[in-house]
């Protein structure tokens, strides 16, 4: 039995910031959008792996030709000192116009405006065609059992979907003025040199780390990556820790560790800028006999999703409800969409970002709203 009552997006935004689901704990959030979304006439599976929980919805027929799908995580990030905290931060207080609480921004609020918009929409005039929803447990966290166990679960029951918006929180300071069509690569690398331990009164003695670190370290922070492509800035690199653990001033260590996180552009990849770290570290281990050991981590490669149908539509949908026509960036760190760009096009909008990670994170009331009017229109459109 299907409901039609329309769903509140700001009280259940309120109810999962209730939710203490911070990351991987599902807390009490995907039970109460399946309640929500089985109560409007929704098809539920949970997804769980790895311990983490995870919640494939769909209205309309398995296969059908279009299927428009919503992408959004309900987990958070821990806190912090809750006495630092102007509002109880799992108490979904409204105070001056504003919700309070861990996940107000990023992103319970999205997820429940895109929630709201999909119950309304097929409440009210059934589409042709199917709704899928994808919220996972595990965004804020690994990503290797969330969003990837949802589209793994997808290819092995044959689903799919059409295209995706990802309700993250995509604009800097205004609603509306910006929506992502790509991401930039990111990936860390971790490296270790060993010299030979020696006294600092005789260096020749020994086979000093610290001044290849140094040496490597300069070289990779003053290379320019690229000048920047098409749709996205300059690739960075970032020295993020330089540690010896040396707790001695007349000892020469025999090793020391460092890292760079690196976010990069289509200009590159993962696979392209591994070769050149180790390129760097095997010449650093040529002029000063050190050796260098280098682990790399991926965690996603560059995306974009062309401007085209999906954007314009995006884009259409928040002009007609803010009055903005959002720029389209791929600036920012990382989301699931980087996933999702392998399964179909995925674009992203959603809320003012600037309180998301901390204390005292909130949103206003009336931005929910009319996020709720813009995921609406973007399925009315698309099925029109």
């Amino acid at each position: 039995m299907t409901t039609t009552v329309p769903v509140d997006p700001v009280k259940l935004t309120a109810d999962l910031i209730r939710c203490p689901s911070v990351t991987p704990e599902e807390g009490g959030a995907l039970v109460l959008l399946q309640e929500v979304l089985e109560g409007a006439g929704f098809d539920c599976t949970r997804v769980d792996r790895g311990g983490v929980s995870n919640l494939f919805a769909r209205w309309g027929r398995a296969g059908a030709n279009r299927t428009f799908g919503f992408n959004g995580h309900t987990d958070v990030v821990p806190v912090g000192d809750p006495t630092e905290w102007t509002q109880d931060p799992f108490g979904g207080v409204i105070h001056d116009g504003m919700l309070w609480g861990r996940g107000a921004t990023d992103m319970k609020s999205g997820v429940a405006a895109f929630v709201a918009a999909a119950v309304d929409f097929v409440t009210n005039t059934p589409p042709d065609g199917a709704v899928i929803l994808t919220i996972t447990g595990d965004e804020e966290g690994p990503g290797k059992d969330g969003t990837r166990a949802l589209l793994d679960h997808m290819a092995e029951a044959g689903e799919r979907m059409s295209v995706c918006l990802v309700g993250e929180p995509t604009c800097p300071n205004e609603m509306g003025e910006m929506m992502k069509i790509g991401r930039r690569g990111s990936m860390t690398a971790q490296f270790t040199l060993r010299g030979k331990q020696g006294h600092s009164a005789y260096p020749h003695r020994a086979n000093n780390p610290l001044t290849a670190m140094v040496r490597l370290m300069d070289r990779l922070a003053t290379h320019e990556l690229d000048e920047g492509t098409e749709h996205f800035d300059r690739s960075t690199l970032a020295i993020t820790t330089i540690d010896t653990g040396n707790t001695a001033s007349n000892v020469i260590p025999a090793s020391c560790r460092a890292t760079v996180n690196i976010r990069f552009n289509d200009a590159h990849s993962g696979a392209s800028l591994t070769r050149w770290l180790r390129g760097q570290a095997d010449r650093i281990e040529a002029e000063t006999g050190v050796r260098a050991e280098m682990a790399v981590s991926v965690s996603g490669e560059s995306f974009l999703t062309p401007p085209g149908e999906l954007s314009s539509l995006v884009s259409k949908a928040v002009e007609a409800e803010t009055g903005r026509k959002p720029s389209m960036s791929t600036t920012g760190g990382t989301s699931d969409a980087r996933f999702v760009k392998d399964h179909c096009p995925v674009v992203e909008f959603g809320l003012v970002g600037r309180t998301m990670h901390e204390v005292d994170e909130r949103v206003e009331l009336a931005h929910i709203g009319q996020l709720k009017g813009i995921y609406g229109r973007i399925l009315a459109e698309y099925f029109a």
